[in-house]
């Protein structure tokens, strides 16, 4: 991070920041931060911002360490690594969005030898790395199928109106692939998936590193569910230990009068970023 503050302590085999520096990220909540680089990442149905995902990564490495996302997508990860110096690995199954991460690494003048890209499903392509490979690991799975919805609200394309209802607009969900979590049947089956893709993250992990996910609850057949409890069950049983859940507040976001005057329906304003380590 820049304009350091405080003392940097020689014992921290964690991260590069300063005493003062590390106090502020344990904060349980962060305000979530844009920057004029985010706009390239609008063109993908789930962008996330480059600097909320920057802090996280100063957070969890050191300058030159390797950082995985498995659900690449637009590249977000790989902008965050490389702008203080780790190096990023990313997959994706989609060939479109991981053109789009390309073109966004030439816009930047992102070198080759800080990142790689992956075409493939992460269950095999997490194959080709050894064990203990990473040092940390980051990313915002596909929320189970809820790009398929086709109700208004935050997806509905209101800019022939003249205006936007914010990043994810007139989108469409990621495609057809059965292996692709945003396909599964029931969330059930989107849990087992995931579940099963972890399993092989946790392999390539470090020990004593840590893992990040990036999610937040959403409705399944119109009932709201709890997913980070689900998140965190799963990761458990994988054998990671959960260490705590940040807020990430977006109050940006467009309020929307679901379920009125009948019902309560909670909106959403916030992801969680829920993090897990492995044991030594």
């Amino acid at each position: 991070m820049n304009n350091k503050e405080g003392k940097y302590d020689k014992r921290n085999k964690l991260n590069d920041l300063t005493g003062k520096e590390w106090l502020k990220l344990t904060k349980s909540f962060w305000i979530s931060e844009k920057c004029k680089d985010d706009k390239f990442a609008y063109k993908h149905p789930a962008p996330y911002l480059i600097k909320d995902t920057q802090k996280l990564i100063s957070l969890f490495t050191k300058s030159g360490m390797k950082v995985l996302d498995p659900f690449i997508g637009s590249g977000t990860t790989i902008v965050a690594a490389t702008n203080i110096n780790r190096y990023g690995v990313g997959i994706d199954l989609s060939e479109e969005y991981l053109n789009l991460a390309k073109d966004r690494f030439l816009s930047k003048e992102i070198s080759n030898d800080m990142y790689e890209l992956h075409l493939g499903d992460s269950l095999k392509i997490l194959d080709n790395f050894d064990s203990d490979y990473f040092d940390y690991i980051v990313t915002s799975p596909p929320y189970h199928n809820i790009l398929k919805n086709t109700a208004s609200g935050i997806r509905s394309d209101n800019s022939s109106k003249g205006y936007r209802n914010g990043s994810r607009q007139g989108i469409e969900f990621y495609g057809n692939k059965s292996e692709d979590l945003g396909n599964q049947e029931s969330f059930d089956d989107f849990i087992q998936l995931l579940s099963r893709i972890m399993k092989k993250c946790y392999k390539k992990l470090k020990n004593g590193k840590y893992c990040s996910i990036i999610i937040s609850d959403f409705t399944v057949n119109k009932k709201e569910v709890c997913v980070q409890g689900q998140i965190v069950e799963m990761m458990e049983k994988i054998g990671f230990e959960f260490v705590g859940t940040i807020i990430l507040l977006q109050d940006n976001k467009p309020l929307y009068p679901f379920g009125y005057p009948f019902a309560y329906k909670i909106n959403h304003h916030h992801q969680n970023i829920i993090n897990f380590r492995k044991n030594e």
